[in-house]
């Protein structure tokens, strides 16, 4: 398989250290010009409303969290979960790994970020039971569905 840019969406679930090793196992020979690790943070955390809001809603739920301690306490979150996928690809010899954090609608972010950054492979974990997908949605589906480039599902 051979791939230079390689994005994983990443945060603390068993599916996404799937995705992490499952680059490391496929790219130990070659390593990819670059991984871009990154996580989704979810204002509010991940509820059954969280992606029904809508982009104004969101974008006003981001404006008053500006400069706040919530917005702080996000942002470590997120540094801790990237700085953790990041150590493990370090570990098994791959050095050139960006890390990114953003906000928003889980699946369109994904793909926004792969389509900004020139991705040309996205590994996303699929471990998510099937009665979290029948009420919360499934993220992986949905970014397979609309990618421009291919999407390998980690599990």
């Amino acid at each position: 398989m051979s791939a230079k840019k390689i994005l994983i969406p990443v945060d603390d679930s068993k599916g996404a250290r799937a995705c992490v090793a499952t680059c490391a196992r496929f790219f130990s020979d070659a390593s990819p010009e670059a991984v871009i690790l990154l996580h989704v943070r979810q204002l509010g955390g991940t509820t059954l409303a969280h992606d029904r809001i809508s982009d104004a809603e969101l974008s006003t739920v981001q404006e008053d969290l500006q400069g706040t301690e919530v917005e702080d306490e996000l942002e470590r979150g997120s540094k801790t979960i990237l700085d953790s996928h990041k150590a493990f690809l370090e570990k098994s010899g791959m050095t050139r790994i960006k890390t990114m954090s953003r906000s928003g609608h889980v699946a369109d972010t994904i793909l926004e970020t792969a389509k900004a950054e020139g991705a040309d492979l996205i590994i996303i974990g699929n471990t998510r039971s099937l009665l979290d997908k029948l009420f919360m949605g499934d993220v992986s589906k949905e970014v397979v569905n609309h990618a421009t480039v291919p999407v390998l599902l980690a599990k």
